[in-house]
């Protein structure tokens, strides 16, 4: 295996050329398909919404009708929910929002514009066909499809799901995600910490992530720095796992164990990139099942997570957007030593006199995590770059890298 760098770009096209798509569905209420991925077109089976309705209270009438200073009599009350009565001709009938327009009519004057009179209704205002109407198949047209096979359902996608009728929907089973992290000085948080140990930070923080992805965790255990129980373990979650994730073992030191079981026992295709944090990234597999070796440092995981497996993740569900777009902001930070590897600096958006600005926590090390809870976002200092206050780069916030 070369040691050199491999360009990010080239990493993910790597990693995305090996994703296998979930072809396995399965059939749940509306009710549990948020963060879910819908695996088919769904088209609507009916214009929604089915009628004609009123998008105000008000009153409904025909625009000729109208005579300024001269009051309609009323000859209805139409409720939501109910089925109105063709409109008499030269009256107006009492609305609601929501309710059917009765046959006849072709406007809507909200309430406010409105004066009740003994003799029937005063209009305050110039009126037009079609004001205050929403459109039969306004939103969706019978037939149109309403959302594509491999949208991710929010709740929006619930509530037009729900507009069709659909009481339950197609989706992508769950990738099914083992989550490995090494390392003899790692201890479950709530125990007492001995000489030379730290807390499992990153079991926690993958779990989360896996969350937020759409992935069901079938394995989550802490590996110990020996060659046997490294294979062993691997090759069981290879056995559960459409995929395995591990943080740590995948540098080149003595105990880095995880690196050397993929090139002993199974397959190691990818390792050392030009990011920053995380050059000791690797990627392979073991008994069929493809492994992400992230490194071991707790905000290096957060990063390599979202840059490159998330990339994978969405590949693997089918999602109809590998790549999050960005945006194009102004640095309020120098970066001074260029660097041959791709940085992603840990940063929020800020607004300085009235104008958005990306400024970068001051302490991007790789093993401090509170800079990412500062953050909202990764803001791409280009390889071989330096950065100047005031030059655009491209920034990322969290909630898209995980959407």
């Amino acid at each position: 295996m070369t040691a050199t760098l491999t360009p990010v770009e080239e990493a993910i096209a790597h990693l995305l050329g090996k994703a296998p798509v979930i072809t396995a569905t399965e059939a749940l209420p509306l009710t549990e398909s948020y963060g879910r991925i819908l695996a088919r077109d769904y088209q609507a089976p009916a214009d929604v919404p089915p009628a004609d309705n009123s998008a105000v209270d008000g009153y409904a009438l025909r625009a000729e009708d109208y005579v300024p200073g001269q009051a309609l009599p009323l000859s209805d009350r139409i409720p939501a929910g109910s089925a109105p009565s063709p409109l008499k001709p030269g009256t107006a009938a009492r609305i609601f929002t929501g309710s059917e327009v009765p046959a006849g009519a072709d406007t809507v004057v909200m309430q406010e514009r409105v004066e009740v009179a003994d003799d029937g209704i005063l209009i305050n205002a110039d009126i037009k066909a079609d004001q205050n109407i929403r459109r039969r198949g306004q939103d969706l047209a019978k037939g149109s499809l309403a959302l594509a096979k491999g949208t991710k359902v929010r709740a929006q996608e619930m509530g037009l799901l729900a507009s069709m009728g659909l009481a339950e929907v197609t989706l992508v089973r769950k990738l099914r995600v083992a989550i490995l992290s090494t390392g003899d000085e790692l201890v479950d948080p709530g125990n007492p910490l001995e000489a030379g140990q730290i807390y499992n930070t990153n079991r926690f923080t993958l779990l989360a992530l896996a969350a937020e992805a759409g992935c069901e965790v079938v394995l989550c255990e802490t590996l110990r720095d020996n060659r046997t129980i490294t294979r062993e373990t691997l090759e069981r979650a290879a056995a559960q796992a459409d995929l395995i994730i591990t943080s740590g073992g995948v540098s080149v030191g003595e105990e880095d164990h995880v690196r050397a079981v993929l090139e002993e026992s199974g397959e190691l295709s990818l390792w050392r990139l030009a990011i920053k944090p995380g050059k000791p990234l690797a990627f392979g597999s073991i008994k069929g099942t493809p492994v992400l070796g992230l490194p071991g440092n707790p905000a290096t995981v957060l990063v390599t997570f979202l840059v490159v497996g998330m990339p994978y993740i969405r590949t693997c569900q089918g999602r109809l957007r590998t790549y999050p777009v960005g945006q194009q902001v102004p640095a309020a930070f120098n970066v001074t030593s260029p660097s041959i590897r791709r940085e992603f600096v840990r940063a929020r958006l800020e607004s300085v006199e009235g104008k958005t600005q990306v400024n970068a926590y001051p302490n991007q090390s790789s093993g401090v995590l509170s800079s990412a809870c500062w953050a909202d976002g990764l803001a791409i200092v280009p390889e071989h770059s330096t950065v100047a206050a005031g030059d655009l780069l491209t920034y990322y916030p969290f909630t898209e890298l995980l959407s």
